[in-house]
């Protein structure tokens, strides 16, 4: 059986080389457990819109195998309905397109004054550190209430949350200490509540626990995603100069490029792992109970089915509906938030900076491999 594929080969832009040889095929994980590898369009969306594949998963990364649990508190991507509709109604209402654009008028002052430290800095600076991570950092943390001076806890348990090569114990041991920082964050909220998501929720019903586990998901989703989005959509669209002038000019194709940017590079591919909780049929294969699949969402976005030259990069191409933010009831529910960002933070960018580039050679970028969530580690930059 062939293991699960995960070389990009010699385009670090594309989806690792082999993931969409079949439309489903059955592959081996790193850990040893065999899944269905499910890697065309129409099926990823028939997968994840279909909640008898169950999300009530643990494992899939290091060494831990996959299995049925009980997910934490609060964890509600690792839930099913009853549940996970529970949780997500309380948040969904709060990351609406209306409520996002609120938010507008702040993300731009926060992108401006990211360029004024950036513009500071000794050069070559790094992207990564000073624009791309900060941004969606400063903003998850004013939304959510959380002090930006106290960033560094979920910035490190998120670095090895994704982390493909850490133990389970450095895992462990930093879950741990975050949770233990957010205990004491709440108890705080509680004695004097502030202005923050997370202290419009503290009268919802919900347990400190599940206050917990919702601010693990949304604190570091909230930044891990977006700022490797930024890094690594600069980073592309410094090689194609016609395409990255479009971004400049227009506000209109800025809006157009970040869906286009999203799937091109989804950066999150295989992660969403699903258990049949009963025999299924997939493109005339059946799925047994309790048997796995992954779905490939880079496949899926470059599927030839969903778009003309899927693997041509095309910033004016009209929005597809592709799968970068997954599909069905646990689509992320934190997009609305991140296309803002981008939207603003690339041509902001690349109209202060126009004489961006790199500051090494291509070959030389350290390219986040062993991450859960691609991206790059740093990105040098001059201009």
């Amino acid at each position: 059986m062939r293991p699960l594929p995960a070389d990009r080969g010699t385009c670090p832009f594309d989806p690792p080389a082999g993931m969409a040889d079949e439309p489903l095929s059955r592959v081996r994980l790193a850990n040893g457990d065999d899944v269905w590898l499910v890697a065309r369009h129409d099926l990823v969306r028939q997968v994840l819109g279909d909640t008898r594949f169950s999300s009530e998963i643990d494992g899939g990364f290091r060494d831990v195998p996959l299995h049925a649990v009980r997910p934490e508190p609060g964890m509600f991507i690792q839930m099913d309905p009853p549940e996970h509709t529970r949780l997500r109604r309380l948040l969904a209402g709060r990351f609406t397109v209306q409520r996002m654009h609120r938010l507008r008028p702040r993300i731009e002052q926060i992108v401006a004054e990211r360029l004024d430290a950036l513009e500071r800095a000794p050069r070559p600076a790094d992207l990564v550190a000073e624009f791309a991570l900060p941004i969606p950092s400063l903003v998850i943390c004013e939304l959510l209430g959380v002090p930006y001076a106290e960033r560094a806890e979920f910035q490190r348990a998120g670095a090895h949350l994704m982390s493909l090569t850490g133990s389970l114990e450095e895992l462990e041991q930093s879950l741990m200490s975050l949770g233990g920082y957010l205990t004491e964050l709440i108890a705080r909220k509680r004695a004097e509540p502030g202005d923050g998501l997370l202290d419009d929720l503290l009268d919802s019903g919900l347990s400190d626990e599940e206050l917990i586990g919702i601010a693990v998901l949304l604190l570091i989703a909230g930044h891990e995603t977006t700022g490797n989005m930024l890094a690594l959509g600069t980073l592309l669209l410094l090689q194609h100069p016609a395409q990255l002038a479009l971004v400049r000019q227009s506000p209109e194709t800025a809006k157009t490029a970040v869906d286009e940017l999203l799937r091109y590079l989804s950066i999150v591919d295989v992660g969403m792992y699903r258990r049949a909780s009963t025999d299924l049929e997939l493109d005339g294969q059946v799925i047994r109970e309790d048997e796995f699949v992954t779905c490939s969402l880079a496949a899926a976005n470059r599927d030839p089915a969903l778009l003309e030259r899927p693997d041509e990069l095309d910033v004016t191409r009209p929005k597809a509906p592709h799968v970068a933010f997954g599909f069905g009831p646990h689509q992320c529910i934190g997009q609305n938030l991140a296309r803002l960002e981008m939207e603003i933070a690339y041509p902001a960018l690349f109209r202060r900076l126009p004489g961006l580039r790199l500051a090494v050679p291509l070959e030389k970028v350290p390219f986040k491999n062993d991450m859960a969530i691609y991206g790059v580690h740093r990105l040098e930059v001059e201009w």
